[in-house]
């Protein structure tokens, strides 16, 4: 029975963590990630045409690759390189382009075509581009949407 008594009379103390500074500073980098992820993305809004092709496997070389795109208005524009996202020509791009082949060599060069855009005008990137130096050209395609072809 001492035993007991013994133990009764004392008191734990209880440690507690205050956890409210943690949640502030959660929160406002919360707030700080969502107002700059979408600065983060950029490019130019093209409307691809839906093929039915494989997927690239690596994950890495799609991010690193450098894609040309044409707007449906026929404007040249790159991923990379000094001018990214801003209308580029013929001249201009073949410069960029073989500015960043020669920096890295064997780098992917993919051109994204708007579905709009006069044919003419996306061989006529692929070909600046293959003057620049590339080796392979391949184009960028959307899946094909599996819900509107099952209706």
């Amino acid at each position: 029975m001492a035993v007991t008594s013994r133990r009764a009379g004392r008191r734990r103390s209880m440690s507690q963590i205050n956890v409210v500074p943690f949640i502030d500073v959660m929160l406002v980098l919360l707030i700080i990630f969502m107002v700059t992820a979408p600065l983060q993305q950029q490019g130019v809004e093209v409307d691809l045409p839906e093929a039915d092709a494989q997927p690239l496997q690596d994950e890495k070389s799609q991010r690193e690759a450098i894609v040309v795109t044409v707007t449906r208005d026929g404007q040249l524009s790159l991923n990379q390189g000094p001018q990214v996202g801003v209308s580029l020509d013929r001249d201009e791009l073949r410069g960029i382009v073989a500015d960043l082949l020669a920096q890295h060599p064997g780098t992917q060069v993919y051109v994204r075509g708007d579905r709009f855009v006069d044919y003419g005008r996306v061989v006529d990137a692929m070909v600046s581009v293959q003057s620049a130096g590339a080796q392979r050209v391949g184009l960028i395609t959307d899946p094909p949407d599996l819900s509107a072809r099952d209706r």
